[in-house]
């Protein structure tokens, strides 16, 4: 249901907020492998999400990607938003420009449960949490 790049975006803040406490940053190349993504494709999303202040990005030999304060403060609605605005949260199925109650598209109503039902997912589970299910073995960033 989400782009490629909405799910690398998600698995990359999951790879990042997983990491031990002692090396806090990982760089483009050893997320990129982690979540099976492009690199290119994988730095062009990091910089969206560093631009969003979800991640910090410093340079140099030590440098790397950072969640920006705490895994716990970021739900993955926030990330999801990083990267569609919020068409995903109030966009039409079909991709319609105006479709509301008022002038619903041919799916708007059985749409309209789903998107309430992933919007509420996304806006209350956080990044820590779904970062410690990997941790755990209970989840995993690719097959």
């Amino acid at each position: 249901m989400l782009s490629k790049a909405c799910g690398y975006a998600i698995n990359a803040m999951i790879y990042v907020a997983s990491l031990p406490a002692k090396r806090q940053r990982a760089r483009l190349r050893d997320i990129a492998k982690a979540i099976n993504s492009p690199e290119a494709f994988t730095g062009k999303i990091l910089q969206a999400l560093v631009k969003d202040s979800l991640l910090v990005s410093t340079k140099g030999p030590n440098g790397g990607f950072a969640i920006k304060g705490s895994a716990s403060q970021i739900m993955l609605g926030q990330i999801v938003s990083s990267i569609y605005g919020g068409a995903l949260f109030s966009g039409c199925a079909l991709g319609l420009r105006k479709c509301s109650e008022n002038h619903p598209c041919a799916v708007h109503y059985k749409f309209k449960v789903i998107r309430e039902r992933l919007s509420c997912m996304l806006l209350t589970t956080g990044l820590s949490d779904v970062a410690e299910r990997v941790n755990t073995g209970l989840g995993f960033l690719k097959h």
